[in-house]
């Protein structure tokens, strides 16, 4: 179906959307100094600077990327032969930062190979968006006890602990543990399904699953979706959209499945911080409608966006004077997208997923995404193009 057909039947129309997106470039724009040129799409005009219009042009090479690696990455375990061993069955502690990033290392790492073809040193791996989202909430203390009614995550007791009562860690303990499981399963890690034990948080146990066996009985559905991916992964004939197809089906399914068995953790937060939790998963929904590349530049790039640090009561974007611009404005159209997303507009979800059927939409909407990047970052391009 094409965009004419789309507009048509009186679906939202790509000119509209791109004048939104506009108005948030024009944001940007007036905040950094940029020499720019005028461009139009469709009825819309938009600022794009000229640098990006090359960019679009040109192919992504590889380099060392390590300064863009998540937090302790490169000290975290890197093969399974890393982590104890008891009765034959290799054990993780999730709930240790170090053990749950080494789980998101060796996934990146057997994984390598089937991305190889696309660019050096692993950087196109659709899997890294993962573990940076990890290092970015353990960066910013979202993975410590949020109650603070133990030391858990803080620096006066463990800083490496991970809080069962963290709701940004147990929403990402589902986007580890179901991933990494069902890789074990696909057979691409290497080992037995029976071969790997994760060990149990301290309460609430029965919320989470702990091996492929158990995760496959109580996620059946979420399980089959991982497991489609890395089907897919192995598909000679598998296209780079394929593979965000199924990674981004199977992500979405496992965030609304946790969301809904931890809704309670968020009465722990100040309630600018569990409006951006709430927030943050519809934007998600969003960012997989025109399949996001959660590549590792692309991503860690993105991530200079998200809060710096916990919401406290009192923080309302675009004031927080302890923000850079890019944050106060990611903030504000994660609210906006949040108004929208049950509403019956120009955006609200339903709409923007019919949009996104169109894989040339889908191609303007992630340069107009860079464009906004480059508008904050200006050395975001530098970057992309090493």
């Amino acid at each position: 179906m094409n965009l004419g057909s789309y507009q048509s039947e009186r679906q939202p129309s790509l000119s509209s959307f791109l004048g939104f997106m506009g108005s948030i470039c024009t944001y940007g724009a007036l905040t950094q100094a940029h020499q720019e040129e005028l461009v139009s799409y469709g009825s819309s005009s938009l600022l794009v600077p000229v640098e990006i219009q090359e960019a679009w042009r040109t192919p992504l090479r590889g380099s060392d990327f390590s300064d863009l690696y998540p937090p302790l990455w490169m000290k975290s375990a890197g093969q399974f032969s890393d982590y104890k061993v008891e009765n034959g069955k290799y054990i993780i502690d999730p709930w240790v930062y170090s053990e749950r990033m080494g789980m998101y290392k060796i996934l990146v790492n057997k994984t390598a190979s089937f991305f190889e073809n696309l660019v050096a040193d692993n950087e196109q791996n659709i899997l890294w968006g993962l573990p940076l989202q990890n290092g970015w909430q353990f960066r910013t203390g979202r993975l410590a006890d949020p109650s603070r009614r133990k030391d858990c995550g803080y620096e006066s007791g463990d800083v490496l602990c991970i809080s069962v009562d963290s709701w940004w860690a147990d929403m990402n303990y589902f986007l580890c543990a179901l991933p990494f499981l069902a890789a074990v399963d696909s057979g691409i890690m290497g080992i037995s399904s029976d071969n790997v034990m994760l060990l149990p948080p301290p309460k609430d146990e029965t919320k989470f699953c702990l091996n492929v066996s158990s995760c496959q009985s109580s996620f059946p559905e979420i399980m089959s979706k991982w497991n489609a991916f890395y089907q897919h992964l192995q598909y000679p004939s598998s296209s780079f959209e394929d593979l965000l197809e199924y990674f981004w089906a199977a992500h979405v399914s496992t965030l609304e499945k946790a969301g809904k068995l931890f809704e309670d953790r968020l009465e722990y937060y100040s309630k600018p911080e569990a409006d951006f939790g709430r927030n943050w998963c519809v934007a998600v929904k969003y960012l997989a409608a025109f399949l996001f590349p959660t590549t590792l530049i692309r991503t860690s790039e993105f991530q200079k966006g998200l809060p710096p640090r916990m919401l406290v009561n009192g923080d309302r974007a675009p004031f927080i004077s302890d923000f850079t611009d890019f944050q106060n404005t990611v903030l504000l159209v994660l609210n906006f997208l949040s108004r929208m997303d049950n509403s019956s507009g120009l955006l609200s979800l339903s709409r923007w997923k019919l949009l996104m059927k169109t894989q040339d939409v889908r191609k303007q909407v992630l340069e107009l995404f860079e464009i906004i990047l480059k508008i904050f970052n200006p050395t975001f391009l530098d970057i992309l193009n090493v």
